[in-house]
């Protein structure tokens, strides 16, 4: 019996799936027992200055922290200080360069 050819490459797709070993399925199921976590946070950038507003909408606090790479190669990058943002809080960071921003991101960190 021949498959039509569009009905060909499903069939292969579906039998690789199904002949997979069982670590490399088990390992790409999520653990449905973490919790969520992180903080939302908004960045914008205004010419030299940085601000990013995070919310924690989870019961989990989170350590955030604002990077800020400037766009000169001899203006200095800086990492801001961290700040606690506990359940239902919202914090701002701020952060600057001399002149432009090149780019800026917060890191988050479970406590």
């Amino acid at each position: 019996m021949r498959l039509p050819r569009s009905l060909a490459p499903v069939t292969v797709a579906a039998a690789l799936v199904l002949c997979a070993p069982y670590d490399a399925v088990s390992h790409a199921r999520v653990d449905a027992s973490a919790a969520p976590f992180g903080a939302e946070c908004r960045t914008r950038v205004d010419g030299s200055h940085v601000v990013a507003d995070c919310h924690n909408p989870y019961a989990d606090t989170d350590r955030v922290r604002l990077h800020v790479e400037c766009a000169r190669w001899w203006d200095l990058d800086t990492d801001g200080a961290p700040v606690e943002a506990g359940p239902a809080e919202t914090v701002r960071l701020t952060g600057r360069c001399w002149m432009e921003v090149g780019r800026a991101r917060v890191s988050h960190e479970r406590v």
